[in-house]
């Protein structure tokens, strides 16, 4: 019965939605360039991260992502530079998309480390539905498409950031094409979800509790019109520069109406616990663990994240946390 709960709520979210949500992930506050082309560039030297995630584990079609994405600054750090690629599977519905990500950085009063970016973003999107994987109760349902379809598109991004030693303030707006392609009607007949712009706005600080111990809080907004807005609030401890140790607590939040969104949707909440280490001086390996405050929670099916990250040193960059370990770069 739980199976066939699910399998008929993917169903039905594939035949009736007009967009797609963007990709969940919990641990996008180890590496901005996932939310925002802004980032690139960021830590001065060259940063690569990738992870894995894998949604209420043990549910048949349940989401999973993969993502990989590297960025590092050149031009005496005023120019950052990302490649960002990402593939995301729900059910019978796929998502594959590719951007290479540019970033302006520009000094603000006498501070070296406090700078305004600019980013954008440029690349591809491509999403589709297999109707192979779906069971329609009823066989010859003209609504269930039959084999594979899907939709590529070129893509954009936008985002803005500012950072320094003590905060940081960024907005972005992604899948900001799609809508605008002349087969977008044709792909949507077909079931095949097209991706409308999602906009994030992220901010948080970083507090020295004594020697060893900093505090760090921060927010991310996800919103979208077709799709309820969503809030995440993020707790951390570091501990001796070398260990990670946060919360999350995820929920929906109404900040404007939404005429094209169903009224009285439940809130869906959800508690994510993230531990992340430094195994060496260049290596990141992070986990996050969250729990669902909703009945797919209570059926046991948690969801999983695991994320690695490499840093490698930039001989051209004068902010190399290499040639000054006192840099640590927090956010």
């Amino acid at each position: 019965m739980k199976r066939l709960l699910f399998v008929f709520v993917l169903t039905a979210s594939f035949i009736t939605a007009n967009a797609q949500q963007d990709a969940q992930f919990s641990q996008y506050i180890f590496n901005g360039l996932y939310v925002n082309p802004a980032y690139a560039g960021y830590k001065s030297d060259f940063y690569v991260n990738s992870f894995f995630r894998s949604q209420w584990t043990g549910l048949n079609g349940a989401p999973q992502t993969e993502s990989v994405a590297a960025d590092g600054s050149v031009a005496n750090d005023k120019v950052g530079l990302g490649l960002l690629l990402q593939r995301d599977q729900i059910g019978a519905q796929s998502n594959i998309a590719a951007y290479s990500n540019y970033a302006y950085r520009i000094q603000i009063g006498q501070d070296e480390n406090s700078r305004l970016a600019f980013g954008l973003g440029l690349g591809f999107i491509q999403t589709g539905i297999d109707g192979n994987k779906l069971n329609p109760v009823q066989s010859g349902d003209n609504y269930i498409p039959t084999g594979y379809h899907s939709f590529l598109s070129p893509d954009a991004r936008l985002g803005v950031l500012y950072t320094n030693d003590n905060y940081f303030v960024g907005a972005s707006v992604d899948n900001l094409i799609p809508q605008y392609m002349h087969n977008m009607a044709d792909a949507s007949a077909l079931g095949v979800p097209i991706p409308l712009p999602h906009e994030y706005f992220t901010t948080g600080a970083i507090f020295n509790l004594n020697e060893q111990t900093r505090f760090k809080p921060s927010i991310l907004i996800k919103d979208s019109k077709s799709v309820p807005t969503s809030m995440d609030i993020n707790a951390f401890l570091l501990l001796n520069d070398k260990l990670w140790l946060g919360a999350t607590y995820r929920t929906a939040v109404s900040l404007y109406n939404k005429p094209n969104l169903q009224k009285n949707l439940p809130t869906s909440s959800a508690m994510v616990a993230i531990v992340e280490f430094f195994a060496s001086e260049n290596l990141r390996i992070g986990y996050a663990y969250d729990y669902s405050l909703n009945k797919i929670g209570a059926l046991g099916y948690g969801s999983h994240e695991l994320s690695i990250g490499f840093l490698i040193k930039n001989s051209n960059s004068p902010r190399s946390r290499f040639n000054d370990p006192t840099r640590k770069c927090y956010f």
